[in-house]
């Protein structure tokens, strides 16, 4: 199995390249089987924290973000996403209501993808893929490994990236934290403005068995900068 696992890109505010890096690896790889980590929405509209005052209300966040969730069910028409907690913000905002879940629409319905396949986790070639909501530290993922007892790879920090393992004579299992795809300039991310630790752009493959973390290259002059893609509208002026 070759596996291409997709980082939180907080739809509408994901970074303008990041749709084309993850076609790219995806065809570089050959890979077979594409996997969303979660937080494919941002809803900061319906967020429990201070909403952006420049930031759109949820009719028209729902609106943006469905439009870019269409460009990446074209190019990943198949897909299996781990729900984050982004993206649970509605059922949790609902629950909080008591609404029952019958008038609740399901994620795939709600953002148009019908082949793609929601759910809070996955087990795919003996790795267990899952969002990461409450696994945090220096290294998420390889603290979830040690719990699971399997190979982890999770999303949800977005300053996590690499991998990391550990063997014993018959078995050696990894933890591998995906990154993320989000535009750290944008609205709904300013509160991070003046954290010295930055979100790691990268993505990951499976091939195999053997995991590999790619980074995007976004830097002045490289593949995926900015500035050889459109100007996302949602996005905040450069301090």
């Amino acid at each position: 199995m070759r596996i291409l696992t997709i980082g939180d890109i907080h739809e509408p505010v994901a970074h303008p390249g990041y749709l084309s890096f993850c076609r790219d690896l995806r065809d570089r790889h050959k890979c077979d089987q594409v996997v969303f980590i979660g937080d494919v929405v941002d809803w900061h509209a319906i967020s429990f924290h201070t909403k952006h005052p420049d930031a759109p209300g949820p009719k028209h966040e729902y609106e943006l973000a469905k439009s870019k969730i269409s460009q990446w069910a074209r190019v990943f028409p198949k897909a299996k996403v781990c729900i984050g907690n982004h993206d649970a913000r509605v059922i949790r905002t609902a629950e909080e209501a008591g609404i029952p879940s019958q008038f609740i629409r399901d994620y795939a319905e709600t953002w148009g993808t019908k082949n793609w396949d929601w759910d809070d986790d996955f087990i795919l070639d003996d790795v267990f893929f899952f969002h990461g909501t409450g696994s945090g530290g220096m290294h998420p993922a390889f603290n979830a490994m040690g719990k699971m007892l399997m190979s982890c790879v999770q999303g949800h920090i977005h300053s996590a990236g690499g991998i990391k393992w550990r063997a014993n004579p018959q078995r050696r299992i990894f933890g591998m934290d995906t990154g993320c795809g989000i535009d750290d300039r944008a609205y709904a991310f300013a509160y991070g403005k003046e954290q010295k630790v930055r979100s790691i752009l990268s993505a990951c493959v499976i091939l195999d068995g053997i995991p590999h973390h790619e980074i995007m290259p976004i830097g002045p002059g490289e593949k995926y900068h900015r500035s050889n893609f459109e100007s996302c509208t949602l996005r905040r002026k450069s301090r």
